[in-house]
């Protein structure tokens, strides 16, 4: 069993890495931005990831009513898959057409 100073190690150490990869995106966004070089997301790539996503998250979240595991397994996938499907499809004009 983990024990409470434990949690809060392991939650410091995740928070702690999060801001620092968050510190080396916007750098290398502002890198890039500021030599030109920047370029627009590929959309139909997150409408892609959101249909292999979203399935598998609804997949773990139905399993949990049927192997009792954990609920929040399949929830980050299912959210995740939902978020992406919508920005692709929003954007699907933006599609790149040689793809």
């Amino acid at each position: 069993m983990i024990k409470m100073g434990e949690w809060l190690l392991i939650s410091t150490a995740l928070v702690a890495i999060l801001v620092v990869v968050g510190i080396l995106v916007t750098l290398v966004v502002w890198k890039k931005r500021r030599e030109g070089k920047l370029e627009e997301p590929n959309y139909r790539a997150f409408f892609v990831m959101g249909i292999a996503m979203f399935p598998a998250g609804a997949f773990f979240m139905l399993l949990y009513f049927l192997l009792d595991i954990p609920f929040v397994i399949g929830l980050p996938l299912f959210s995740m898959g939902l978020i992406y499907l919508v920005i692709g499809l929003a954007n699907r004009d933006k599609w790149k057409k040689n793809e």
